[in-house]
């Protein structure tokens, strides 16, 4: 199976310099790329990566600066873009901002690229015009390398290795099935009534980055001080976006460990967090609110939990369920009465139909456990379940 790998760089003030530049150059070549495609479509034509490929070689002629970037880097740009016009369509591909948009670059050949261990904390590894670069050593590549990324995150480089490993997929674990409800107070509440949650942000991190926001406003655009104030915005949301993912991997890996089927709510996140403000001849309401629930939601990070799931589930021998995320919380997983009024408050279910009381989110849970057993038809989750769905229907006597 494919895998990555991400370690940090350590770059000469020389080689940051030039992985900026390359940035650069990728980021340019993207949005020429995104718009000569518009270009193209608007008139009833098309243009694909070969020939994109061929303008750009003739470019380098023109802009120096675009030569000097590893050819591979801007090749690769290219076969990115055409893959995501292909999957979104051309008009729904974004442009990347300099200004919102991290740098990053991948060397596609592994032939051009090499790694090598220096001591047990230290490695280095050589990428096309950037030479050897040191980076922390912190675990084996533990497989086959196919290509490399160097990405920019909060202020510091990274690389991103894509190995094989050599893995096949785990076998069924033979573990329960669990339900998972993901949630704004707690970010994880299984069927089994566990809640799992932490603190990504500390209240003095919060306080400190409400006042760089504050000071964020207040300076010129364009003025090195709200560059360095925007770094160390920057510095301190990447080291949020750590603690999270490091939940989520945590979570993920002990939820498939331990259970062979996990059923999750088939939620879109992104359309749920759209912004409720509107136009302006049709305003929103409870704009203000809704802002909050978006911030929460993204806070806790919804999406990238089912992406953890989904790849630790291959190497744990589990298996991923989606089922609808209709009425989930407002059903009653004793009697089955669907009623909002049951749902007291975010954290408080207490059925009107039977005396059945408890947290709303592991009542969501068992909710969604239930659906996700009722995909199976008669529940078995071993590897030699049923064939048939449902049980065959007997001839009345």
């Amino acid at each position: 199976m494919l895998t990555g790998r991400r370690y940090l760089l350590a770059l000469t003030p020389e080689q940051e310099q030039f992985a900026g530049l390359i940035g650069d150059a990728c980021r340019t070549v993207w949005n020429v790329g995104l718009e000569q495609r518009r270009a193209y479509r608007r008139r009833g034509a098309s243009v694909g990566y070969v020939e994109q490929a061929r303008q750009m070689a003739e470019a380098k002629r023109d802009f120096p600066w675009l030569a000097e970037a590893p050819s591979h880097t801007l090749q690769q740009t290219l076969r990115d873009l055409e893959r995501a016009c292909g999957t979104h369509g051309t008009f729904r591909v974004r442009w990347r901002s300099k200004s919102k948009t991290a740098p990053s670059f991948r060397f596609p050949d592994p032939k051009h690229i090499a790694v090598e261990r220096l001591c047990r904390r230290w490695g280095r590894v050589r990428l096309p015009k950037l030479g050897w670069v040191r980076f922390r050593w912190t675990r084996p590549l533990g497989g086959e390398l196919r290509n490399a990324t160097v990405l920019k995150d909060g202020g510091r480089w990274y690389v991103s290795f894509c190995v094989q490993d050599g893995m096949a997929e785990a076998c069924p674990n033979g573990g329960p099935a669990v339900g998972v409800d993901r949630g704004v107070k707690a970010a994880v509440a299984t069927s089994d009534g566990h809640l799992r949650d932490r603190a990504f942000i500390t209240p003095g991190e919060a306080a400190r980055l409400k006042r760089l926001q504050h000071k964020l406003a207040r300076q010129r655009k364009g003025s090195n001080r709200r560059a360095a104030t925007r770094a160390r915005i920057a510095a301190l949301n990447a080291r949020v976006r750590a603690r999270r993912t490091d939940f989520l991997a945590w979570t993920a890996n002990r939820l498939t460990r331990d259970h062979e089927l996990v059923a999750v709510e088939d939620l879109k996140v992104r359309s749920m967090t759209a912004s409720a403000r509107g136009t302006l001849e049709a305003p929103g309401v409870h704009v203000r609110q809704k802002a909050g629930l978006n911030r929460a939601i993204l806070a806790k990070g919804w999406g990238a939990l089912l992406t953890a799931l989904e790849h630790k589930a291959r190497y744990n021998g589990s298996r991923i369920v989606r089922v609808p995320a209709a009425y989930t919380s407002q059903r009653c997983s004793v009697c089955g009465l669907v009623d909002a009024k049951s749902r007291e408050s975010q954290a408080v279910f207490a059925c009107t139909s039977c005396a059945y009381t408890g947290n709303a989110d592991v009542n969501a849970a068992k909710n969604i456990l239930a659906a996700g057993l009722a995909v199976t038809g008669r529940g078995d989750l071993a590897a030699g379940r049923s064939a048939k769905r449902q049980p065959p229907e007997r001839d009345a006597a």
